[in-house]
């Protein structure tokens, strides 16, 4: 082909090509715009780009003079073939897309741009805070504007963080070096921030973060507390690390607070008391507690007296807690309508070695399930005692066959209790030597076997009073009272 020939087909080549490109977004969209529309907006995306690209170029051509004063540019490969896709798409579709990743993802993802970091940060919702300037600066609430969980613990503890030493336990971790360890612990007093620094920042967490479910705090004081009940009304659970007594009156400022965790006084680490007094502060302003969690407290009798009466929506959980009492001797429940409405998984109860004594009295035992944990927790009591207790049938007794250490049974007004249910356990205890058996109507003289005859032979002690009816008419026996013509009282 001559020459002539090539330069007259050379510009139909090069408008074929711009026509191509042209309508090729057109046929995508109009063949089937239901079957992949993110797909097809990428694709118009990427196409409407290059043909930008390409128009610049042939409209605005550089001058030699302008490309030699310009310094070259150095892309990767990556950013001079790929340009961003997603510019067109808004912030909703975008926090709507990476909504659907992984966690792992997210920090990823905030260092492709600032807006995607800025997108990001809006969909994290709990934080652990490690350095206490990113909280006093105030990025923290205008990095992550939507939180509702915050643990600031670490942050508010002055540790080495390039320390290779860290020391931690269920309730706090921290970094140490060599020099902090001591004979008396781990931590002093001056390896935490003043109250008053951290009341501040607290503070400005609270203003910036209204929406706040949970919190975990450390050496904050009642005004720090106040701050936190007045700008976070939707708060729920509080995690309470190092405070005293007048601290809770903060706490008892929110309204809504449902649960929470009291730490004290933990070995190495801090020491600070929690006893009667901010136990009764507790309980006369968080009356919507479910779950109360004591560690290192020193609360009483009258704390826990306090907290029982005032915090009526108190639930279930209570028995795996017994475990932790390594001194209780002795247990009594008294006027109580169930025992532990959700005690949990058998494995995670535990059981009190040193408790002696088991009483139960005007209570009432339909929940068997809560009435076996008990028991469990229980297992290695050695006087058992029922009284008035309502709902003890032959099923739930069979629970305390558990117990195997029994050397003393009292029962007392437990009506549904037959004879047969009684044997079928005493008859298992090795150890029993005292039996007391009052006013039990379903337990019989005529339902007493041989077997249960032989055991009461050998028993140190038993006081035998199980039918009241008949004890009364055997009483009445030969006194003329209940028969046509004989006496009768009025009482």
């Amino acid at each position: 082909m001559s020459s002539p020939e090539r330069n007259r087909t050379t510009p139909l080549k090069k408008k074929n090509r711009h026509t191509h490109t042209a309508s090729l977004p057109e046929f995508w969209f109009t063949k089937d715009p239901k079957s992949h529309p993110l797909k097809n907006a990428v694709l118009k995306m990427r196409l409407h780009a290059l043909s930008n690209s390409a128009s610049a170029s042939e409209t605005e051509p550089e001058s030699e003079s302008d490309s030699q004063a310009r310094p070259p540019q150095r892309l990767s490969s990556a950013a001079r073939s790929c340009p961003d896709f997603t510019a067109r798409l808004s912030d909703e579709l975008l926090m709507n897309i990476f909504s659907k990743l992984q966690n792992s993802q997210l920090v990823s993802n905030t260092l492709v741009c600032k807006r995607w970091c800025r997108l990001n940060g809006k969909l994290v919702r709990s934080v652990k805070i490690l350095e206490w300037d990113f909280i006093e600066s105030g990025r923290v609430i205008f990095r992550f504007p939507n939180l509702i969980d915050v643990d600031i613990v670490q942050a508010c503890v002055k540790s080495c963080r390039n320390s290779g030493i860290l020391l931690s336990n269920k309730l706090v971790s921290v970094h140490l070096d060599s020099a902090r360890v001591s004979g008396r612990g781990f931590l002093k007093k001056g390896d935490f921030l003043d109250p008053q620094v951290i009341d501040r920042g607290v503070r400005a967490l609270a203003e910036g973060c209204g929406n706040l479910r949970r919190v975990v705090l450390i050496n904050v004081s009642e005004e720090g507390l106040n701050y936190v009940a007045e700008e976070c009304e939707t708060l729920q659970e509080m995690e309470l690390h190092n405070c005293d007594d007048f601290a809770l009156k903060g706490v008892s400022g929110c309204k809504n607070l449902q649960i929470l965790r009291l730490i004290g006084c933990v070995d190495g680490f801090y020491e600070s008391l929690i006893s009667d007094i901010g136990l009764t502060i507790l309980a006369q302003g968080c009356r919507r507690l479910v779950k109360l969690e004591l560690v290192g407290c020193e609360g009483s009798y009258d704390g826990i007296k306090a907290i029982g009466q005032c915090c009526f929506m108190l639930e279930g959980g209570w028995l795996a807690a017994l475990s932790y009492c390594g001194n209780l001797k002795t247990l009594k429940l008294q006027s109580f309508k169930s025992i532990d409405a959700s005690p949990g998984p058998d494995e995670h109860l535990g059981s009190c070695p040193t408790l002696e004594e088991l009483h139960l009295k005007k209570g009432q035992l339909r929940d068997k399930q809560g009435a076996r944990a008990l028991f469990l927790v229980c297992q290695a009591v050695r006087e058992l005692v029922f009284e008035d207790c309502w709902g003890l049938d032959d099923s739930t007794f069979a629970a305390t066959s558990i117990c195997r250490s029994i050397r003393f049974l009292s029962l007392e007004g437990c009506s549904l209790l037959t004879t047969e249910g009684l044997e079928s356990i005493i008859l298992s205890w090795k150890h029993l030597t005292r039996l007391r058996v009052v006013s039990c109507n379903n337990i019989k003289d005529s339902d007493i076997t041989p077997e249960l005859a032989t055991l009461f032979s050998v028993l140190k002690e038993l006081k035998w009073r199980p039918d009241s009816l008949s004890l009364l008419a055997s009483g009445l026996a030969g006194t003329g009272v209940g028969r046509n013509g004989g006496r009768s009282f009025r009482l």
